[in-house]
């Protein structure tokens, strides 16, 4: 049988179903529309984000990455306008991968507002062995850093910084959970928002109540605790449960991770698969008590 005829062949059964070419085609066709569609549509979506950032941020900071980062974690530091990020790589083909410390300059106090994109600066690169799926610092010795392989079947969780007893996990069933260690027979509450699986929850370090979780999607929550059975308007109801604080939609790949500053209030660094770092901090009038808010309606950067 020369080459062509096994061609003919394989492309006549395939799993024991018929096919020809021409349905190849097709099928790949409509797949490419598919993802011209969602493209498009992500697009427009990052467009509507980028017009608000002057509304719903105080802080947006973007930077693409040379390769995509699975891991982001700030690392103490006793200067709050220049700080530090834990990052790691994960490169294709022959090219190495590293642990990367990237330093940040954020603006003081006294600084007006802006929106710039080259404040950051890989200052470090440690040669790791293979992709760095997770990176860690020890929190009794920041020079001391972990790294391990996390699958998308694994939970995650979060100890809450001010209450040892309760706990955040996050888990295929696209859930974030609350959990009193004392009581692990039944959850104390359940956020429902994401629509795929949660990989990665994280408490403020400044805040009791405040919890942030992002999934396999392109949306990072945060959620504040206070706000649980709080009455709703049918409208306000639409856009969430009272608990969603805000939604940051500055993504336009899925985020790998995300981690709270532990200096700053509010600010937070997230990577996405796209290469790209944000260090972002919401609006003030977002997240301040509601007496002290112009209106009650919160907001969420969808």
């Amino acid at each position: 049988m020369s080459v062509g005829e096994e061609q003919d062949e394989i492309y006549e059964e395939f799993d024991g179903e018929e096919f020809d070419v021409e349905d190849v085609h097709e099928q790949i066709s409509e797949d490419d529309e598919e993802d011209i569609v969602k493209n498009k549509q992500i697009l427009e979506e990052y467009a509507l984000w980028k017009r608000n950032t002057p509304f719903l941020y105080d802080l947006v900071i973007t930077r693409a990455l040379e390769w995509p980062s699975a891991t982001v974690q700030w690392i103490p530091s006793h200067d709050q306008s220049l700080q530090r990020v834990l990052l790691g790589t994960q490169s294709s083909g022959d090219s190495p991968n590293y642990i990367s410390i990237a330093q940040v300059h954020l603006p003081t106090e006294d600084a007006e507002p802006e929106l710039e994109p080259n404040k950051v600066q890989i200052v470090q690169q440690i040669n790791h062995d293979g992709e760095v799926n997770r990176a860690r610092y020890m929190p009794q010795n920041s020079f001391i850093i972990a790294t391990k392989t996390v699958s998308a079947e694994v939970n995650c969780l979060a100890f809450n910084p001010f209450n040892e007893w309760v706990v955040a996990t996050g888990s295929t069933d696209k859930t974030v959970k609350l959990f009193d260690l004392r009581k692990l027979d039944h959850s104390l509450h359940t956020f429902d928002c994401h629509k795929e699986e949660v990989f990665q929850v994280g408490w403020s370090p400044k805040n009791e109540t405040i919890l942030a979780s992002c999934c396999l999607g392109r949306r990072l929550m945060v959620w504040d605790l206070s706000r649980i059975d709080q009455e709703q308007t049918p409208e306000d109801a639409e856009d969430g449960p009272p608990e969603l604080l805000f939604i940051h939609g500055g993504h336009t790949s899925k985020i790998s991770d995300f981690s709270w500053n532990p200096c700053e209030d509010w600010v937070l660094a997230s990577v996405a698969e796209d290469n790209i770092l944000q260090i972002w901090q919401m609006a003030e009038n977002i997240y301040h008590d509601e007496d002290d808010l112009p209106s009650d309606e919160p907001a969420k950067a969808s």
